[in-house]
Order: C-alpha cells, then structure tokens, then sequence
C-alpha cells in the first residue's frame, strides 16, 4: 500500500474527527491544524499514534495553513480536508463567525499558492463538508426542512456557498460533501449519494433528512482519502441516509 500524506484542518471534534481516526487507522501520515491541540491530543496521542502531527494555529493563518501542507520531502500533501464551520447563535439565526468558511478556503488556496511560489510541487485532492440544501439544480432537501434551510440557516449557508464556489472556481481538484442534517452516533446505515457537477447540474439525486457526523467522516475516507473514487472529483457528493 502506498502511504498518503492528508492534512486535516477542523479534525477535533465530529465529521474531521471521524475522518482522521478512519484514515489513522488504514495507515496513512495525517497533520491536523488545530487553534487548540489539546482538544485532539486528548483523544488521539500522536505519542502512541507515530503518524499524527499535530500543528497549532488557525485555519484563517496562512502561515500556519501552508506548514500543514508540507510533506516530509517537502512535496505538498496528497489529499486536503477542511470540515471548519462556525458555532451556532440561535438567538442571531447566525454562527459566531459568518465569514469562517471563506474566510478558511481563502486561505487554504493561497496557502497552496504560496507553497508553489516557493517551488513545492503536488496536486492534492481538496475535500470539504458543507451541506444540503444550497443547489443550484432544484430542491435538495425534504419539503419539510425546507424552511429550516432556507430561514434558520440562511446566514451560514450563504458563507458555505462562497466557499463552495471559490473552491469549484479554483482549478484545483476537489470533492464538496454536502451532508444532510447532522446527528451523532456512528451506524450501519446504508448511505445514498446523489452528485451534482458544479457547472451542469445534477446527474443523481439523494434526498434525505439526516446523517451522522461519524458517518460523514467515514465516508469521506473510505471513498476520497484512502482510495479516490474518480466520479467524485471535481463534482458535488450529497450524501444522507
């Protein structure tokens, strides 16, 4: 098996967490960013796990980004996850940071400029979670959630929309999961995926109300990080139960 490199950036707590254990635990190299490394440290020791780096700083740095998106031989990573989001202000119908994702796709992209400036070479494949319910092809959602959506979680989906269409924009190679309404608990469900491309439209649908964050996570290595399934890429996976 050949060893990946894959930074992870918002990898303590749900969906990144998820992903980063499943990864850890086929073999591969991970270098997490996080503002407080503690809080992944505390559940995954890189002192009994060889192959997590732990990097402290902030995903809208773009120092501390590009220090993550080094390989040991100096190459840039193979795979990217970005799962970084805001907290929920319930009473604002807003998250604490309503710029965060762009603000973090900003980033991460020149990030890789600057790497390439620098004279680093590679072509990684950029995984980011976002969310149904911001097509551009139809209706995406269950008609009941769609007041939910398209009301309660305008302000965050409006930021997830930017940083969705600068990464579809950038000419990089990327997968956008947009997952329905997360929950906890990992499962055995069977997960359906619907794809939509970016620029033409929906070639499957996949309607539904919920998804687990650990689920999510797992998903996304078992079919971009550990192998690299070619009908995600450069594509939109919307994924739910």
């Amino acid at each position: 098996m050949s060893i990946k490199t894959v930074a992870f950036l918002g990898a303590s707590t749900g969906v990144g967490l998820s992903a980063l254990n499943h990864t850890l635990a086929a073999g591969h190299k991970c270098i997490a960013l996080c503002r407080t490394p503690s809080k992944l440290t505390d559940i995954i020791s890189p002192e009994t796990t060889p192959n997590l780096q732990v990097v402290q700083g902030n995903a809208h740095d773009t120092a501390a980004v590009a220090r993550c998106l080094k390989k040991d031989d100096g190459t840039i990573v193979d795979e990217i996850v970005s799962t970084i989001g805001g907290k929920p202000v319930l009473s604002k119908l807003s998250i604490d940071d309503p710029l965060v994702c762009r603000k973090g796709m900003a980033t991460l992209l020149e990030a890789l400029a600057q790497l390439r400036r620098d004279g680093a070479t590679g072509r990684p494949l950029i995984v980011v979670c976002s969310t149904t319910g911001m097509s551009r092809f139809g209706r995406d959602v269950p008609v009941l959630t769609v007041p939910l959506y398209h009301f309660m979680l305008k302000v965050p989906h409006e930021d997830k929309k930017i940083m969705e269409d600068s990464l579809a924009e950038s000419g990089e190679d990327f997968t956008i999961v947009r997952a329905s309404l997360l929950v906890d608990g990992a499962t055995d469900k069977p997960i359906r995926v619907g794809v939509e491309d970016p620029k033409t439209g929906r070639e499957s649908n996949a309607i539904g109300y919920t998804i687990s964050r650990e689920d999510v996570g797992k998903w996304m290595a078992d079919n971009l990080l550990l192998k690299r399934e070619a009908k995600y890429v450069k594509k939109i996976a919307s994924i739910t139960y």
